[in-house]
């Protein structure tokens, strides 16, 4: 589909120099003159990424709870990983390429659901670098419908894992500094998490009616340290995001709560998808409907399963914090009162979404 279309118009593309936009993105006039110097300059220089920006943000909670995910991959993980020399990757759109890197790190290729990460470490792979600007500012529409949102974290996801595993072994052989290949192999398999939350929901309620441990009290600190850390980081990466790129970022990251549950709610459907890509389903390419877009029907009018589903472990998770509070076990209870938030808003708004246009 899109890595198609793209290696099409490679083919009838004859300038030098490439870019690319969704349809949904709207670049600023001085845009070809705040990127192309830069190709001017380095010879070796294959991918210039701008940032996001949001077009749609104040439509609901939802999408303002989007923006900030969004800010904080483009303003913390993508800066970071360009400032400090590590392999970054294109995404998708609002990108210029230099046409002879993307023939000399294969192509467009269609065997990912995310042929733009794949085409990244590619051309990186072959020597080509790559720079990364937060200051070029290309807003887009955000996803306002929740299925159409999990069905782009699904292609997400499920793309990461393939890439991961269809490049590891070059990754492996690549004559980079170590630090470098370990950020990689964290990069391509984040989507990991989503798994292993899951299972951490499912599993609280069976470990504690069947194992007796009893923490030393110093054990029992340091755990909760360790914990306690895990859930301040992400958020404050995304505070940090909201306070560098805007004046207003106090009221923005008021709907931080938001992202968090649903971040957390995903985790069933990304597991899926995770899933898939580890047993090598193949799906093809459904691409994200925005707003007007009568293809959003299809999401809305497909029976809610998933929805169900994970109504059915925010339920499950309640259940299980009831057992932990009532036996005096707090040091997981702060993670199950998020799990089951965040199961209950994505699955409640799964379903209220793919009957609302029915209604």
């Amino acid at each position: 589909y899109k890595a198609g279309a793209l290696k099409v118009g490679l083919e009838s593309a004859k300038g030098e120099l490439v870019t690319v936009f969704d349809a949904d993105f709207v670049p600023p006039p001085d845009y070809l003159l705040r990127t192309v110097p830069f190709f001017l300059t380095d010879d070796n220089l294959g991918l210039v990424q701008t940032r996001w920006g949001h077009l749609n943000r104040r439509q609901s909670l939802l999408t303002r709870a989007q923006s900030i995910g969004i800010d904080g991959h483009f303003m913390i993980e993508q800066s970071a990983r360009n400032w400090n020399g590590l392999y970054m990757n294109f995404n998708g759109t609002a990108g210029l390429w230099r046409k002879t890197a993307i023939i000399d790190g294969g192509g467009w290729q269609s065997d990912t659901l995310t042929e733009d990460m794949d085409l990244s470490y590619r051309v990186q792979f072959a020597g080509w670098q790559t720079v990364y600007l937060p200051d070029v500012v290309v807003p887009a529409e955000i996803p306002e419908d929740i299925n159409a949102f999990k069905s782009q974290q699904f292609r997400w996801a499920k793309g990461s894992i393939q890439t991961a595993k269809k490049l590891f072994p070059r990754l492996l052989k690549a004559r980079v500094h170590l630090f470098k290949k370990v950020q990689a192999v964290f990069h391509l398999t984040h989507y990991m998490v989503h798994p292993l939350m899951l299972t951490l929901a499912i599993l609280a309620l069976p470990v504690l009616l069947t194992l007796k441990i009893k923490l030393a009290p110093l054990l029992f600190t340091v755990i909760a340290v360790a914990l306690g850390l895990s859930m301040i980081a992400p958020s404050t990466l995304y505070f940090v995001s909201q306070r560098a790129a805007y004046s207003d970022w106090f009221r923005r990251i008021l709907c931080l709560p938001i992202l968090v549950a649903a971040g957390v709610g995903l985790a069933l459907s990304n597991s899926r998808a995770v899933l898939e890509a580890m047993i090598g389903r193949k799906s093809g390419f459904v691409r994200t409907p925005k707003r007007g877009d009568h293809e959003i029907k299809k999401y809305r009018l497909r029976a809610p399963w998933m929805g169900l589903f994970e109504i059915l472990v925010g339920i499950y998770c309640i259940w299980s914090l009831t057992y932990y509070i009532s036996s005096e076990k707090y040091l997981i209870g702060p993670f199950l009162a998020i799990y089951a938030a965040g199961f209950l808003f994505v699955g409640l708004l799964t379903v209220f979404h793919s009957f609302r246009l029915l209604r």
